[in-house]
């Protein structure tokens, strides 16, 4: 079933907050994840703009209280509190187990319903202090971008909010299709290494730039045997071209060499089995292609940001953590 989500925003919000969420979660992405998110929105107010009349769907507040994940955007007047149907609907909500989100001051509307009592909380600077004023048991950082813990999330605003929707999409889906999907919007999924490129993302349909179908077959192929010790040669071969045509064919279709594009498919093979299953590093190693836990470990550090065990630890909730921006251990992304 489709996770459904539903965005809460109100008249004068900012149009980066709206248009991030609706990208995010608005579009239907099934090429990369199927199904993908179930989307409406509860508009607070009459909103006649182009962005209100892009959401396709609009819920109330009974279908709000039922969803898995609540979004709370930016809230545009921080001095007018919510309506107290509103406030119901969304205690209802983590009551009933969703997942509570909010981005900028979005943060006064779950703080007002009483969801942030003794707990982390990112928002924006300029107006974190008003937020600590007035609700002094929310714990407000100023220097956070994204916070996470656990059944509630929040961002900064601006550009983390986007940070903060890739990594819902990495929870929900896991590091290979958020790292799609960044590589679809044209932005960096900050924990890795931002010079290893995305791998070729399925294209749309009517989207241009249909995939070469010889290169789909050959990636399909490729994808199936990881563990084995596939080269350019044997890939060649597979698709009946000359190594030269094959390069240049990787090349223009996901911007990368073959071997570059067999370890992006390694390291992120790597990642789902240290989320998923107990495997030990040289088990994973030796089911990645990598062979030895002292190679995977040397490409994986390089790539994600941090070792495969502190990956593990971090993924599996250990310890939450403040993150520079999405999806990625506080460990991994250095402070400016």
């Amino acid at each position: 079933m489709p996770i459904s989500l539903a965005l809460v925003f109100a008249a004068g919000i900012s149009g980066l907050d709206l248009a991030a969420a609706r990208e995010v979660f608005g579009v239907d992405r099934s090429a990369l994840a199927d199904p993908w998110y179930d989307f409406a929105a509860y508009v607070v107010d009459s909103v006649d703009s182009c962005d209100a009349c892009r959401i396709e769907r609009l819920c109330s507040l009974e279908e709000l209280a039922k969803a898995h994940t609540v979004v709370v955007l930016g809230w545009p007047e921080v001095t007018r509190m919510p309506s107290a149907g509103l406030l119901n609907a969304l205690r209802g909500a983590h009551e009933a187990g969703a997942r509570m989100v909010c981005a900028d001051t979005g943060a006064f509307v779950l703080a007002a319903a009483g969801l942030l009592d003794g707990r982390r909380v990112a928002t924006h600077w300029a107006h974190a202090d008003l937020l600590a004023a007035r609700y002094p048991r929310v714990r407000v950082d100023a220097e956070a971008w994204c916070v996470d813990e656990g059944d509630v999330l929040s961002s900064a605003g601006g550009a983390a909010t986007l940070d903060l929707f890739l990594h819902l999409v990495r929870v929900d889906h896991g590091p290979a299709v958020a790292k799609a999907l960044a590589h679809r919007l044209v932005t960096p999924l900050q924990g890795a290494d931002e010079q290893v490129p995305s791998p070729p993302v399925p294209a749309c349909a009517g989207e241009p730039g249909a995939e070469d179908p010889l290169l789909t077959e050959v990636l399909a192929w490729a994808a199936q045997r990881l563990d084995q010790q596939v080269t350019v040669e044997v890939m060649a071969q597979q698709a009946n071209v000359s190594r030269r045509t094959l390069v240049r064919r990787f090349r223009a279709g996901t911007g990368m060499a073959p071997l570059q594009w067999l370890l992006t498919q390694r390291v992120q093979l790597a990642q789902r089995l240290l989320e998923t299953t107990h495997l030990s590093v040289e088990q994973v190693a030796a089911q990645t292609g990598m062979g030895t836990a002292a190679t995977l470990r040397r490409h994986f550090t390089r790539t994600v940001g941090v070792p495969p065990d502190s990956y593990r630890r971090w993924f599996r909730g250990r310890g939450r953590a403040e993150w520079g921006s999405a999806g990625a251990p506080a460990a991994a992304v250095p402070k400016s």
